[in-house]
């Protein structure tokens, strides 16, 4: 294949998450009211409307500051533009790095689209387990995650060919 048709395909699935993203947000803000719950799996999972002023995790949503939203989306920027290098040079389609950076960048583009219009990000995935319970998150934000994983996954465990694994 190609290294046109390889980033082809890794733009294709950045595009993917972003439309999925950018639906189930939509949805998500047309149906469910501010605040209000949704219950999917009584005890571990609901769907719960808030909306984020802060980064990942609503890190510093409760901050004052008025340059926050700027630093945000400058940060944003940032990244999706070494994402989106770094997946450029990518040249075989499908390998792990390059699903990876795809999630990665569909992930930053769907948080940025939403930061840049509004100044906040629609979060609605809430996982808990009676009184722990983790940060409402999204689409965007588990694609990062799910992405930056792989990343991790691939460094820890990836043996260049020919490597030979039953040496001391």
């Amino acid at each position: 294949m190609s290294s046109y048709r390889a980033r082809s395909v890794h733009f294709v699935i950045a595009l993917l998450v972003v439309l999925v993203d950018r639906w189930t947000k939509r949805l998500v803000a047309a149906r469910i009211a501010l605040y209000a719950h949704v219950q999917i799996i009584p005890g571990f999972f609901r769907l719960t409307h808030t909306e984020n002023t802060g980064a990942a995790f609503s890190l510093f949503a409760d901050s004052p500051a008025h340059w926050k939203t700027g630093l945000l989306i400058g940060f944003s920027v940032v990244a999706m533009v070494i994402v989106s290098v770094l997946l450029w040079k990518q040249a075989r389609p499908l390998a792990i790095t390059g699903i990876a950076l795809s999630l990665i960048l569909g992930g930053a583009v769907g948080n940025l689209w939403d930061r840049a219009a509004s100044g906040r990000v629609v979060d609605f995935l809430l996982l808990y387990y009676k009184q722990y319970q983790w940060p409402v998150f999204n689409l965007a934000d588990s694609a990062i995650v799910v992405g930056a994983s792989l990343l991790v996954l691939e460094i820890l465990f990836h043996r260049a060919p020919g490597e030979d694994t039953t040496s001391a």
